[in-house]
């Protein structure tokens, strides 16, 4: 054995066991997607929110945008007009290993289908119909940071509710989101959120006042955490 390893070998059996991480901690994030509606019919842009109960176990009691976990089925949902190209290309960037096309596309029929189970609202003008994708803006990305009971890799996408066919009264409440609220972006204080949906309407608010019409091609934010700080950086 060389000086080297030697070395190598006493400092390995000097230094203490290695202890397992709690289980939150080593939580790998799940994929999901959220679809925050915009009505611009009035002065200020509203935006579609509701409460998760208080037996949840993320975000009891907060007020979100509707939105989920994805499911391996909603690679097989049919649609009735595809992403826009500008928002698909965006979609696949997914860091070292790019998304592909499919797995791209079930996040947006995530979003939609989430939309439908806990507003009622369909992204279609016929209830029966497959949802029209090629409204949906991407706007955002989060991440949960380590130590959270659940931990997703959220991608936000928003439409408005006139492009999407959709009527702002005809949402109802749900067993996920109860107490629904089309609230101003001027008037967010208005009820008790997520710091990171905060950060995602606020953001979108800024977006909307730069132009109106919220381009296809708009900055798309990323939200991490590292080392207990939080990150914001365009993708």
């Amino acid at each position: 054995m060389t000086r080297t390893s030697r070395a190598s070998a006493q400092a390995a059996m000097s230094t203490p066991p290695t202890v397992a991480a709690p289980a939150a901690a080593r939580l790998r994030p799940r994929a999901s997607a959220s679809l925050i509606l915009i009505d611009r019919s009035g002065a200020s842009h509203r935006v579609l929110v509701g409460r998760r109960g208080s037996a949840h176990v993320f975000m009891p009691d907060l007020y979100v945008v509707p939105g989920g976990r994805r499911d391996p089925r909603d690679h097989a949902l049919p649609f009735a007009a595809d992403l826009h190209p500008l928002v698909l290309d965006r979609l696949k960037q997914n860091g070292r290993r790019p998304l592909s096309e499919a797995s791209a596309r079930a996040l947006a029929l995530a979003a939609a289908r989430e939309l439908c189970e806990e507003t009622g609202l369909h992204l279609s003008t016929m209830p029966d119909m497959a949802p029209n994708l090629s409204c949906l803006r991407y706007i955002a990305r989060a991440v949960t940071p380590p130590g959270a009971s659940r931990r997703f890799d959220n991608r936000f996408f928003a439409a408005f509710t006139d492009e999407a066919g959709i009527e702002a009264q005809h949402a109802t409440e749900s067993a996920e989101l109860s107490d629904l609220r089309w609230l101003s972006l001027d008037a967010l204080e208005a009820v008790k959120m997520p710091e990171i949906v905060l950060a995602v309407l606020d953001d979108l608010k800024k977006s909307l006042e730069s132009n109106r019409s919220l381009p296809f091609g708009s900055d798309v934010w990323v939200y991490t955490n590292r080392n207990g700080m939080f990150l914001r950086h365009r993708l």
